[in-house]
């Protein structure tokens, strides 16, 4: 009587599939990464990120609302200014590139949405860097501390539901909740890039967001080798008042999305990034990879290794494909 047990029988038909899957994707978690540049007169393809585009201020409020109609659980915003130079002043101008989109898409869908904005000076500044630089040419953490304070509450009040401190400085998530508190602005949540690494996957950001860096971020994103560091840089986050925090890649570091899930008391997000949104097109492009099928499979897995959410620039698409 062999073989004695049968798990095929659970994978019979649709209904039962459906019955017993263990993982859901769904619309409401995905999260849209967006790109607006200053002086656009019309969207502007990035070459290695097919269908992905820098908007124009018009065009990325027709693109949000599509986006929020498809069911979309949220857009992240990255500006993208015409004029960088070293304190990244751009980031807190109240008519700067990013904070006037972020007022554009909150006048556009309101509460329908949650409003991410992108809280970091490297798309700012006229070195690349995450924050400003000391007289050596090394990036200042507690001087940066202030600027990141600074541009929290500029982005706040320029209709942000979220912020997301990105630039991986020591006490950025306690310096910008504190800014947020003094400023009245105790609504506005904080998702905090807390386990972010030094990537080979970012390639195709740098030309979405017209990167100025030269040489690397490793003095302060993380070593690829390393998971414990990563939990400890959660822990520290949640004690300074992180409402949500993420890792950064995602596909390669499922294991450490796996032990934040685990330990995390806040929801877990993963950035897919932009070189494995890449990798994928290009796959597809080729003629290996049928699309749907393979980006739907990739969200699925970040989704089973315990992302509450999920940053993707397949994000409307994926939405569309689920209805």
């Amino acid at each position: 009587m062999f073989p004695e047990h049968r798990p095929r029988r659970l994978r019979g038909t649709p209904a039962l599939r459906r019955l017993v899957s263990e993982t859901t994707l769904r619309p409401r978690h995905l999260v849209l990464p967006m790109f607006v540049a200053e002086g656009n007169t019309e969207p502007h393809p990035i070459s290695s990120m097919p269908g992905v585009v820098q908007h124009t201020r018009d065009s990325l409020r027709k693109a949000a609302v599509a986006a929020v109609q498809a069911g979309v659980g949220g857009l992240m915003l990255f500006g993208v200014p015409r004029v960088h130079d070293a304190r990244g002043s751009g980031a807190t101008d109240p008519d700067g590139v990013l904070n006037s989109a972020l007022r554009d898409v909150r006048a556009e869908v309101g509460d329908d949405t949650v409003l991410m904005a992108d809280t970091c000076l490297d798309e700012f500044t006229d070195h690349g860097h995450c924050g400003v630089l000391d007289a050596s040419g090394n990036v200042d953490n507690d001087a940066t501390l202030s600027r990141y304070a600074e541009m929290a509450v500029a982005q706040a009040d320029a209709g942000a539901h979220v912020l997301g401190p990105s630039g991986m400085m020591d006490g950025q998530v306690g310096a910008i909740r504190q800014a947020l508190d003094e400023a009245r602005r105790t609504d506005v949540g904080i998702l905090a890039y807390s386990a972010k690494y030094a990537s080979a996957f970012y390639g195709p950001f740098r030309e979405a967001v017209d990167s100025q860096l030269s040489g690397d971020r490793k003095t302060y994103q993380q070593d690829p080798g390393n998971a414990r560091e990563a939990l400890r840089e959660i822990e520290l986050d949640i004690a300074e008042g992180a409402d949500a925090v993420m890792i950064k890649p995602a596909m390669s570091y499922l294991d450490v999305l796996s032990d934040a899930a685990e330990q995390s008391s806040v929801p877990v997000a993963a950035y897919q990034v932009s070189g494995e949104y890449a990798m994928i097109e290009a796959a597809v492009a080729n003629g290996w990879l049928e699309r749907e099928r393979t980006v739907l499979e990739s969200l699925t897995a970040l989704r089973r290794a315990g992302a509450d959410m999920v940053l993707t620039y397949w994000a409307a698409d994926a939405a569309r494909w689920l209805d």
